[in-house]
């Protein structure tokens, strides 16, 4: 039920309805507004259009850079749209949310020059959403029908990406997701103000238009079907579920109100149709160092919060979310202390009250504490400290490294017929660009065995029709 009126910041305890409707819009408004027509032509003018181009190098995806701004330059839109979704299928959305300050701008020639880098990303956004508003003809079309069927678990941006070039390449796809929607941490996992206006669903329906995919939600890999059924009865397997599970803080946690994952705080701000039906502390703390903290925190702040503090165990240099983001949870008024870990949850009465936090320092490479402690007064905790493979997921068959799955350069485990990609795998960035490099070399893997499968039956059935 909706507040009448707004509670006010200084309201104690975890409240929804903090704001007034005009702020929570303000507040949960695109955080990057898209760039006008002019402003497309002008940034596109800047760029050299360099031959073997390090901006594309440095993209994980490889999408073709100079070409694509090129044809933005040119006002073809279809045309650069295509070739960011030839090398992308999620081109959209990792114009949104990719790193590209450490990635294809980093890499953008016009920084030995003293200059700013040519805005990629947003040129990349520039494109793309204008291509979805009005995609017109299919920019892509499925090859011969193969006969062969592929099921792909998890519907992140690794499945969605083996499932649309499977289909591409002639393969039959069945997609099966464990939660209500497509998209995975698309859908879930990422911050409201940076996919507004329902993208993740635009994108994933022009990624499934293609056809050839058969969806299956709220089917989860363990519980409604194993990976031997799978193998029985698909001629591959792709797994792209994600990490299911969550890091524990490593204190004692009681049971008491206040305290709750990151992930699952971030959801609920995702599927909530409205951000003032979504409760929050009047002090807020949120332990971690990475993106989903930073999203988290400022989330938090966006939603009424009067203090967040994002608390990390060691320096700024070590933390995961980029220079960016770190940049951003100032501006949005959250505080971050280093050098600290979680020692004590306080509570009274079975309610939260604050943590006491153990200084730590680095010494010769591991992470000690000092004796010091402090405490931070807080009604809620959200925590943010990373996730974890549960290896139940998909079976003990599957080989695990340094805690997730073990694959080869073409996105094979360790189980004959069965590929895997995504945040699930040992090796990865976690970042969705990176998630969409795994899905195209398994897709292209799956193809190849898949084809060699093929004319192996043919040449045993001509063998066997000359005997």
């Amino acid at each position: 039920m909706k507040n009448p009126s707004p509670v006010g910041v200084d309201a104690p305890g975890i409240l929804s309805g903090r704001l007034s409707p005009s702020d929570y819009e303000a507040n949960f408004s695109d955080s990057h507004p898209p760039f006008s027509d002019s402003q497309a032509l002008i940034e596109a003018d800047r760029c050299y259009y360099c031959y073997d181009a390090p901006c594309t190098t440095a993209c994980p995806a490889g999408i073709d850079v100079p070409s694509f701004i090129h044809r933005i330059a040119q006002k073809n839109i279809r045309g650069a749209a295509e070739v960011i979704l030839e090398a992308n299928e999620l081109g959209g959305m990792c114009a949104r949310v990719c790193p590209t300050e450490h990635l294809c701008e980093q890499a953008c020639v016009r920084n030995a020059q003293q200059s700013k880098p040519v805005e990629i990303g947003q040129l990349q956004r520039y494109a793309t959403d204008l291509y979805f508003v009005d995609p017109g003809k299919p920019l892509f079309t499925r090859a011969a029908l193969s006969g062969k069927t592929v099921a792909v678990v998890g519907s992140g941006p690794a499945g969605l990406t083996v499932a649309h070039r499977l289909s591409r390449l002639g393969h039959d796809v069945v997609l099966f997701e464990a939660k209500p929607k497509l998209g995975g941490l698309n859908e879930y996992g990422l911050a409201s103000y940076k996919t507004t206006g329902n993208f993740a669903q635009n994108e994933i329906r022009w990624l499934l238009s293609i056809g050839g995919i058969t969806v299956k939600l709220n089917q989860v890999l363990g519980r409604d079907f194993s990976l031997a059924d799978l193998q029985r009865d698909y001629d591959a397997v792709f797994l792209g579920m994600g990490l299911a599970g969550v890091n524990a803080l490593g204190i004692p946690e009681p049971e008491v109100s206040g305290i709750r994952e990151a992930v699952d705080f971030i959801a609920e701000l995702r599927q909530s149709d409205e951000k003032a039906d979504v409760p929050v502390g009047r002090q807020v703390i949120v332990i971690g160092g990475g993106m989903t903290a930073v999203d988290a925190a400022v989330q938090a702040k966006k939603l009424g919060a009067r203090e967040v503090t994002m608390v990390y165990r060691r320096g700024e240099d070590a933390m995961k979310a980029s220079d960016v983001e770190i940049q951003w949870a100032l501006q949005n008024g959250v505080t971050i202390r280093h050098w600290a870990a979680p020692k004590t949850i306080l509570s009274e009465d079975h309610q939260l009250t604050g943590m006491t936090f153990a200084i730590t320092r680095d010494e010769n490479g591991k992470l000690v504490e000092t004796g010091e402690t402090f405490t931070l007064s807080a009604d809620m905790v959200l925590k943010a400290i990373g996730q974890s493979y549960l290896p139940e997921t998909a079976g003990q068959e599957i080989v695990l490294k340094q805690g997730r799955i073990a694959i080869d350069d073409d996105g094979q485990t360790s189980v004959p017929g069965v590929w895997a990609g995504g945040d699930c795998v040992a090796g990865g960035l976690d970042l969705t660009v990176d998630a969409v490099r795994l899905g195209k070399l398994a897709a292209f893997s799956i193809d190849k065995t898949l084809r060699a499968m093929t004319d192996t039956t043919s040449a045993t059935a001509k063998e066997a029709c000359h005997g």
